[in-house]
């Protein structure tokens, strides 16, 4: 177990799963649950990504890369941003390959209703910011932008290499991810060491510190992985069906994994497993407010809570 839902008293769910912590070394440190399975890393894999987009000659400022490596709430900074790199690189929205959808974030969903701008388009997708990252390190590059979601492009193939050798392993099996580019098949321990190689590796500097500086602009304003690493200093990335990956800088790498896809649970194993650790002070307790805990909702108001339960068989 990494979590459980408790409503009115009542254990209502059971979250298995499994949370694993490395250190700059590559031991690991802390391993709580089990999953016994691979899964796809996801948008958890964009810091490597973003890495390559900036290898491959992506002129990016640090607020630029943190939006490479969102998935974005699609808030206005977000879309302004993404435009910024599609525009300094000399492409345009329609040269995106992330299908077309809505903002992510209710409010940015909202606001785009509101005024009128209501149909789904590339630029609104979570993962456009790291297409338009993409986009920029073709032309770059020299590289066709057409077809810069494939496998096979060459772009790609460097994503390919730069996973493979944070991870310490083939990913296995190389996927589809729902934005269209390739995505990655691991265990949760190497997903961790990738993040252990993102929070000491002075290759990543310029990712890890644009991600710590600007953790609003990774994901959105009031998302629970920017309260976990504003209110604890340090990197975080979450994946789509339960996964998020955290690096403390100079310290380690930790990846958690919800085996039934729930990322509030794997958000709230990661928050425990830093605790048991030794890394959330007192201090810092307070800045975790729905996080370390999450609110259980009824009609709207808090009725019980999602909650660690490392020590539950």
């Amino acid at each position: 177990m990494i979590a459980r839902s408790v409503r009115s008293g009542l254990v209502e769910n059971y979250h298995r799963g499994e949370v694993v912590a490395v250190d700059a070394g590559g031991g690991v440190v802390g391993r709580w649950g089990g999953l016994g399975r691979r899964f796809y890393m996801r948008s958890a894999a964009k810091p490597f990504q973003a890495q390559v987009s900036l290898d491959r000659g992506a002129r990016l400022s640090d607020e630029e890369l943190a939006v490479a490596c969102a998935s974005h709430s699609g808030e206005p900074v977000h879309m302004a941003l993404t435009r910024q790199i599609l525009t300094g690189a000399g492409v345009g929205e329609q040269d995106l390959r992330c299908p077309p959808d809505l903002p992510m974030g209710p409010q940015a969903r909202d606001r785009l209703f509101a005024t009128g701008g209501a149909a789904p388009a590339p630029i609104y997708h979570n993962c456009s910011g790291k297409h338009a990252a993409m986009l920029a390190a073709c032309a770059a590059s020299g590289w066709p932008t057409a077809g810069y979601h494939e496998a096979d492009h060459p772009l790609q193939v460097h994503n390919l290499t730069e996973i493979t050798e944070a991870l310490g392993e083939a990913p296995e099996p190389v996927g589809v991810d729902g934005c269209g580019v390739p995505t990655f098949g691991v265990t949760v321990e190497a997903m961790a060491r990738a993040y252990a190689w993102l929070a000491v590796a002075d290759r990543y500097r310029r990712v890890r510190d644009a991600m710590h500086r600007y953790p609003a602009l990774t994901s959105g304003t009031g998302r629970p992985e920017a309260k976990l690493a504003a209110g604890l200093g340090l990197v975080a990335k979450a994946g789509a069906a339960g996964c998020i990956g955290v690096a403390v800088p100079g310290r380690l790498g930790l990846a958690a994994k919800a085996d039934d896809g729930s990322f509030d649970a794997a958000v709230v194993a990661a928050a425990e497993a830093l605790r048991r650790l030794g890394l959330v002070p007192d201090t810092a307790a307070p800045r975790l407010d729905g996080v370390a805990t999450m609110p259980v909702l009824g009609r709207g108001e808090p009725v019980g809570r999602l909650e660690p339960a490392f020590d539950e068989a």
